[in-house]
């Protein structure tokens, strides 16, 4: 147990760094057990500031320190190194040499070892663990880095920049030395050393220059690249065409690794990405693993300008780069594919885990005042919800004005260290408006509660919609002030036109009424369309009009969130009764939806998405006290009665989108492999002898992973010989592919199975698992735990504890892992209290455990209070 409480860092105690830092050169001598780093830095003392010089270290070895030449006073311990300013020339030159251990560093954060070859992690605070130096967002300075190697052992030395000089040195090895032209923050510092193979393009820049492009793999690896290398020419097209934004180097690299805490990381000109968001081929990746791949790319090249040329003042600024630019690889990716159904992923995202987190005892901002470890601060409250806040100042904005507003932020704050409040300033400065009220999104955590009425008077042929709005209690915070939410409503005809299109009602008070005008017959209201506002809406829409709306509504998203809405109305009273009979009216609503799957031209993407009922975490979301399992029997039992009432729509579904012809990732493509396999999953739902011949079936005729894997999916809950039979031949298909086996893992962990703990235990033990390698920790323990809330949450309790055992284990390997398991524990307040006793057992064990990491003791303490 921890005798000692770590610091809280609080975002009110923030000072700027009171040195400059001009120039840093490194140089990294890299050998087998040690790797030695002379690091010489050029300060400067900020004339307004007083402070000692500060600098961050942690598991450094420490060979020589000088300043000015000569070995200066300084203070040394675990965690830093100071000289007093008394002891500073105005202008100095600090040269400080350490060694490190990549061989060793399974935190994976620094400079680490992954498949042999040499890489590092540095954001959040990973460069500490580096060199002795200023590691916060805010020093922002010009990078030249030498690198040297075993020539024959490591034939590729990276870092960030443009490849200045390269050569050979004594005794087989060889240097190259890298420059980076922009100032940067030492998070987005990387290098890599190892031996691999690449693909190679040239991007044509809008002003004619031509960058050169790389994928780094290992070998063999090169032929599942194309895709990536194709969505990055496609995303540095896109931030021309819609922000204006030029790539500014000569060189663009991607390297992919094994172990990688993270999807990816955006430093600057040398993007470090985890493989499974890097390769693709229609073997071995599913349509989602293409999207992914696609999306994730985006994103991190949209951070070299936001978030690289201008990057966060300080850690509690972090959705500043991280929000704005999920926002925009969302856009991106909604402008490649289909924008309807790119929204309703994006927003069932959002709803499943950060509207969960926003209900939980860590609830926060999107820029919140405190933290003890900045690695749990990469939280979906910073990204998803941080990318809707941004979507929302385009919508109050407009598109014209947004566009202005990110022309100025860019230009205004290029090559510095921003704040939120510089993005509303630049939002404000260039539309006019004031955002004063907006910022509130900023400082006040929780899911507003919008409420919807309306009212319509024949006789004056008016409509009026009454809005009201209302924030809970989070952490911390109450009496909270109201919110400034854009709420796109549309009215329909009773023939289905628009007798309103989409208008923006700006809800920026306690209650607000808005009358329409001239409307001939009562509407049917199409509210929040596109999820204009990440609110919980309850609009109280009786089933007829949710009906009419999933036929008729003009709003992709909208027919969407109506048959959601209409499936989660049903299945809540389902379980508030205990009723388990379906409405007859509801299969007919279902039946109408397969119908519409047959009519030629029909939106096959948004149709599969229209057909998926809410998910456990979704529905749980509607009571006050969750009991997954009773939502889980609730569901399968609508399934059972939707395959018994339309089994042979489903199978025409089924036959129907069954693909011919050569392989494509076409938005077409995918959409018929996505009905397909929908209707295979209502088909093979009551896991008897019949549903897996069926699947076993469709996994021989599959010439795609997403095929496959839709197999596998429907077998892994089956206790029928066809089970082994095909979890066997795909595993020995694929054993060779890591990432392929990652989902061999993560589809039996997710099966709902009575003796899904002994299944796990054995996965534990299988040759092919690897705890430290974070992939296979999560294909294992976070699929289990956050894809399979059924067995999680047994009675017994022990899925609790079978997660709690693996934290432990993973806390003495790599902390951050660990903290980011504990994510389906820290809402035990919202569970049955049988549950409750349990899942709380469970934490304070974990938080009674001996050198309890930072990362793991914040989660543990704060989901406890």
């Amino acid at each position: 147990m921890r005798t000692d409480t770590p610091k809280t860092i609080y975002l009110k105690d923030y000072r700027p760094y009171p040195y400059a830092l001009k120039k840093v050169e490194l140089d990294f001598d890299i050998r087998d057990g040690k790797t030695t780093v002379k690091a010489i830095s050029h300060f400067t003392k900020k004339p307004a500031e007083n402070g000692d010089l500060y600098l961050n270290g942690e598991d450094l070895e420490l060979v020589s320190i000088a300043l000015n030449g000569q070995t200066p006073e300084f203070a040394h311990d675990d965690k830093s190194l100071t000289i007093k300013a008394a002891d500073l020339p105005d202008e100095f030159t600090l040269e400080i040499i350490t060694n490190i251990t990549p061989e060793t560093n399974t935190r994976l954060e620094g400079l680490y070892m992954s498949g042999g070859n040499y890489c590092t992690q540095c954001e959040a605070e990973g460069f500490r663990r580096i060199t002795y130096f200023p590691d916060r967002p805010d020093v922002m300075t010009i990078y030249t880095v030498r690198l040297e190697a075993d020539k024959a052992k490591f034939p590729v030395l990276l870092s960030n920049g443009n490849l200045t000089q390269t050569g050979d040195a004594a005794d087989g090895r060889h240097f190259a030395i890298w420059h980076d032209l922009h100032p940067k923050p030492c998070y987005l510092f990387a290098l890599v050393a190892g031996d691999l193979t690449h693909i190679h393009d040239i991007f044509t820049t809008k002003s004619g220059r031509k960058v050169d492009l790389y994928i780094y793999v290992r070998h063999g690896d090169e032929s599942q690249c194309d895709h990536a290398m194709e969505s990055l020419k496609a995303s540095m097209k896109w931030d021309e065409d819609v922000y204006g934004l030029e790539y500014d180097l000569d060189i663009f690299n991607i390297v992919a690794v094994s172990d990688f805490n993270m999807g990816a990381m955006e430093n600057k000109s040398l993007n470090i990405f985890n493989t499974a968001l890097v390769l693709a081929a229609q073997e071995t990746a599913t349509d989602t693993d293409y999207g992914r791949v696609e999306s994730v790319i985006a994103h991190e090249y949209f951070h070299n300008w936001s978030g690289n040329r201008v990057t966060c003042r300080d850690w509690f600024q972090l959705s500043l780069k991280e929000g704005l630019t999920v926002f925009r690889d969302q856009e991106f990716s909604a402008d490649m594919g289909a924008r309807a159904v790119q929204r309703i992923d994006d927003v069932t995202h959002l709803r499943r885990l950060q509207f969960t987190e926003d209900a939980g005892p860590l609830a926060h901002p999107i820029r919140p005042d405190n933290y003890i470890e900045i690695n749990n601060f990469y939280t979906m409250t910073v990204y998803e919800k941080g990318a809707e806040v941004i979507r929302m100042t385009r919508t109050i904005l407009g598109p014209e004005n947004y566009r202005k507003a990110t022309d100025l932020y860019f230009s205004r704050h290029d090559g510095h260290a921003a704040t939120c409040d510089d993005w509303i300033q630049c939002m404000e400065d260039a539309s006019g408006l004031d955002l004063t009220q907006f910022r509130l999104w900023y400082s006040q955590a929780g899911t507003p509660e919008v409420s919807f009425k309306d009212h319509y008077d024949p006789k004056e042929k008016t409509y009026t919609v009454s809005l009201s709005q209302n924030i809970p209690n989070t952490p911390g915070q109450s009496d909270k002030k109201p919110m400034h939410i854009p709420v796109a409503l549309g009215l329909l005809g009773p023939n289905g036109d628009d007798l309103v299109g989409t208008k923006i009602l700006h809800l920026t008070e306690k209650s607000q009424s808005f009358t329409f005008e001239g409307i001939g017959a009562k509407p049917v209201p199409s509210v929040l369309r596109n999820f204009s506002a990440p609110v919980k809406l309850k609009a109280n829409l009786p089933p007829a009009d949710l009906q009419f709306l999933i036929r008729h509504d003009t709003d992709g998203f909208n027919r969407w969130e109506a048959a959601q809405r209409y499936m989660l109305d049903t299945l809540t009273a389902m379980i508030r009764t205990g009723d388990n009979e379906t409405p007859p009216e509801f299969i007919a609503a279902i039946k109408g939806i397969l119908e519409s799957a047959l009519i030629p031209g029909a939106d096959k993407a948004l149709i599969a998405r229209m057909l998926s009922l809410p998910d456990i975490s979704t529905i749980g979301q509607e009571q006050n006290l969750a009991n997954p399992v009773a939502i889980y029997k609730a569901r399968q039992d609508m399934l059972f009665v939707i395959k018994r009432e339309h089994r042979d729509l489903l199978q025409a579904v089924y036959d129907a989108n069954t693909q011919k012809g050569a392989f494509s990732i076409t938005a077409d493509a995918m959409a018929t492999r996505a009905l397909q396999n929908m209707a295979l999953s209502i088909l093979t739902c009551n896991y008897g002898t019949g549903c897996a011949k069926r699947a076993k079936a469709h996994y021989e005729s599959a010439n795609t992973m997403t095929g496959r894997m839709a197999a596998l999916t429907a077998l892994a809950p089956n206790p029928a010989a066809e089970r082994r039979e095909v979890f066997d031949d795909f595993y020995t298909r694929f054993k060779d592919y890591p990432l392929v086996i990652d989902k061999w893992f993560a589809v039996q962990a997710g099966a709902v199975r009575d003796d899904i703990i002994h299944q796990l235990k054995s996965l534990r033990q299988h040759p092919d698992f690897n705890i430290k390698n974070p992939n296979r920790a999560r294909s294992l323990y976070a699929s289990f735990a956050m894809n399979n809330p059924a067995a999680f949450h047994a009675a017994d309790g022990s899925g609790y504890a079978f997660l709690a055992d693996a934290i432990i284990e993973l806390n003495a390997i790599n902390p951050q892992i660990a903290a980011r398991l504990l994510t389906p524990m820290r809402d035990w307040k919202r569970y049955t209290p049988d549950r409750q006793i349990l899942m709380k057992s469970a934490l304070e064990r974990i938080l009674n455990t001996p050198d309890l990491s930072p990362d793991v003791f914040e989660i543990a303490s704060k989901s406890l209070t």
